[in-house]
């Protein structure tokens, strides 16, 4: 499996269980990491991969309309779009808010699933994207 990432993607959403948090869009980092079928590489042809400016299109459009109370559950949905509209194997997804907390740099969350309950691609195979956890 061959793996693409997208680090540093910066978001406006609607997330939280405070009202100071559920008043306004807050800032979010959202990194990840997903597999893509091999056959792209193989024939060298965009119809056979994910196409990363869609899903950065797709999720911001999806963040805008919603409202979330926990960062899990935007990671979960984040994941599950991933998995229905673009067919990925295996996505990696990490959600910080950036400044939350005083003396803090970031929160968040990670989240690592596999389409069929796979796990995690065999070691070393990510050198990229995110650290693990």
């Amino acid at each position: 499996m061959d793996f693409i990432f997208i680090e540093g993607m910066l978001v406006d959403a609607h997330v939280g269980i405070y009202p100071r948090e559920r008043s306004a869009a807050q800032a979010l980092e959202i990194n990840m990491t997903f597999g893509v079928p091999d056959a792209a590489a193989e024939r060298d042809d965009i119809a056979d991969t994910i196409s990363y400016d869609l899903v950065v299109d797709r999720i911001r459009e999806v963040l805008a309309q919603r409202q979330f109370n926990l960062l899990e559950t935007l990671g979960e949905f984040v994941v599950a779009l991933m998995f229905e509209e673009f067919n990925a194997p295996w996505v990696r997804v990490s959600i910080a808010k950036p400044g939350v907390l005083r003396n803090v740099r970031r929160v968040g969350v990670y989240i690592e699933r596999g389409r069929n309950g796979d796990g995690p691609p065999a070691a070393g195979a990510l050198q990229m994207g995110m650290p693990r956890s």
